[in-house]
């Protein structure tokens, strides 16, 4: 696994900035092209019977559009410093269906994280849930205000599924760089999972790794994100939504904590 195309979500929210930086400088550590995605969606009143009638609507519509997303160009321009190649994707669409295109052609996704207490979802942001359901591509959630990621200190949550394998996969660029990996089983049977088996891979890509069992208290959340705080992690690599989305919706899972709580950004895959 290598990065040659990592794609960034740009919108005009105040973490975008430390975001996309953070995935230039990942861009420039892997060799890889930095793709910048945004999009201005469309709207669409039940009245509407085609795309031609929303600009009679609103003639300046277009407009609006195209100077919002001219103002993410920019910024993606800013925040991005050479040496660096660089791509821009825009579109007059929705911007999650957007990136989910663009991911096509993407070794990499890099979102921000959206949680309860963080800065509301603008015109031109992307919920991370979504896109890990849809972009069939791992996904680099990030929270606010960092802007840089080395990856020294990884913990790979693993619960032996299909997601948790992939998610390994595609952290291997980081994995291979790393100075400790902690490869951690949570709950009941975790010793089942086959962490021992991962660790040994892993060591075979040159990983200094080490497994751990914890014991839930609260949640199988609480217990990573407090592993990893202690261990002074400063990437979890985890696979998403092994349980239904609408499971994890309804009663709460890893997943939904991660994205919603994590204070580390999380490599993640479904």
């Amino acid at each position: 696994m290598a990065y040659a195309n990592i794609l960034v979500s740009v919108d005009l929210d105040e973490a975008a900035a430390d975001r996309i930086r953070l995935a230039a400088s990942l861009a420039r550590r892997f060799e890889a092209t930095l793709t910048g995605a945004a999009a201005c969606k469309v709207p669409a009143p039940d009245y509407v019977r085609d795309i031609g009638e929303i600009y009679d609507a609103d003639p300046h519509f277009e407009e609006k559009a195209r100077a919002l997303l001219a103002q993410a160009h920019a910024l993606f321009e800013r925040s991005t410093e050479a040496p660096l190649r660089r791509d821009w994707r825009e579109a007059l669409a929705g911007p999650i269906s957007h990136l989910v295109e663009q991911a096509r052609a993407a070794d990499l996704l890099v979102v921000g994280r959206r949680g309860s207490d963080d800065i509301p979802l603008g015109t031109l942001g992307v919920s991370p849930g979504p896109v890990l359901m849809e972009a069939a591509r791992p996904v680099l959630v990030v929270p606010p205000r960092i802007e840089h990621l080395r990856g020294a200190r990884i913990v790979v949550a693993w619960k032996d599924g299909s997601e948790a394998r992939r998610a390994v996969s595609a952290a291997l660029p980081f994995i291979r760089e790393a100075d400790q990996v902690f490869v951690v089983s949570t709950g009941e049977g975790a010793r089942n999972e086959g962490a021992e088996d991962v660790a040994g891979h892993l060591a075979r890509h040159g990983a200094a790794v080490t497994t751990h069992l914890l014991r839930t208290v609260v949640s199988d959340g609480d217990e990573l994100l407090r592993f990893a705080v202690k261990q002074q992690a400063d990437l979890i690599v985890m696979g998403a939504y092994g349980h239904t989305r609408l499971r994890e919706w309804l009663f709460g899972g890893v997943t939904y904590e991660m994205l919603h709580r994590s204070p580390l950004p999380c490599l993640m895959c479904h």
